[in-house]
């Protein structure tokens, strides 16, 4: 049994222990790629269900959003339309005071005076109104930001954990593989 093989000087038994370990070898990297294909596709599919999940989140969110916002505009609108419609209104009644008062002008001068003041508290009133508008959507845009904020950091720690399971899960693979094998 310890021929010779090609005259070389290397036992024949030597040689068959490499090519049954070469074998070997070759099999475990053909089940190791097999395993790691299979790996990549369940990341593949968890990557994808993961990211269409957070696009779902986000666009819900961007619609909750974009709709506080219309109602805030549509409130203060409402408001607004509301205290230009007094106004005009005022402006009216002034005017047809005036032609009805048109002889007593004193009374008229008097008149005047209270519309002038009636109307530097509508415009007031609106520029109250302008700045409480401004003040509220700065405020929303500033929590809105917070939260999509906390959106990101949550997404990115779900990253993190996804990418360690996946880590975890092919490092037992392997060595469970390589136990068994």
């Amino acid at each position: 049994m310890l021929e010779r093989f090609g005259g070389k000087g290397i036992p024949l038994i030597n040689q068959q222990a490499q090519i049954f370990f070469l074998y070997y070898i070759l099999n475990c990297i053909a089940d190791i790629s097999k395993a790691m294909q299979a790996k990549k596709k369940r990341l593949e599919t968890f990557t994808k269900s993961s990211l269409k999940g957070s696009s779902l989140k986000l666009e819900q969110l961007w619609k909750t959003q974009h709709n506080q916002r219309q109602k805030l505009t549509h409130e203060y609108s409402q408001q607004v339309f509301s205290v230009l419609q007094q106004w005009e209104s005022d402006v009216q009644k002034s005017e047809e005071q005036e032609e009805k008062l048109n002889n007593l002008f004193r009374q008229q001068q008097k008149l005047f005076q209270q519309a002038r003041v009636v109307q530097s508290q509508k415009l007031k009133t609106i520029k109250e109104l302008y700045e409480q508008f401004i003040k509220k959507m700065e405020e929303m845009e500033k929590s809105h930001e917070a939260f999509l904020q906390g959106a990101q950091m949550e997404l990115k720690k779900e990253m993190a954990l996804l990418q360690k399971k996946i880590m975890m899960d092919t490092v037992g693979a392997f060595t469970q593989f390589c136990y068994f094998s």
